[in-house]
């Protein structure tokens, strides 16, 4: 077997994967899942209240009182 035969071969097999792959692409079966994949930017986020309120910043009087300062923890910039 030559290159020129296994070229061929390889090239045959890539078109074949492409066709195959753009058939499944624009199947009817799949339409429903890419429409509302489609539609996903659109979506509402009402989820916002499940956040971590735990994870949102805290005052510099909340950070003094609680000793998490530099200062409060005897690391002081000279």
């Amino acid at each position: 077997m030559d290159t020129g035969t296994f070229r061929g071969i390889i090239t045959f097999l890539l078109i074949v994967a492409f066709l195959g792959i753009t058939w499944w692409a624009y199947s009817r079966r799949r339409k429903p899942d890419f429409d509302e994949a489609a539609n996903l930017p659109f979506a509402d986020d009402d989820d916002q209240t499940t956040r971590d309120s735990s994870a949102s910043p805290r005052s510099i009087r909340e950070q003094d009182n609680n000793g998490d300062s530099r200062t409060n923890q005897g690391d002081r910039n000279t």
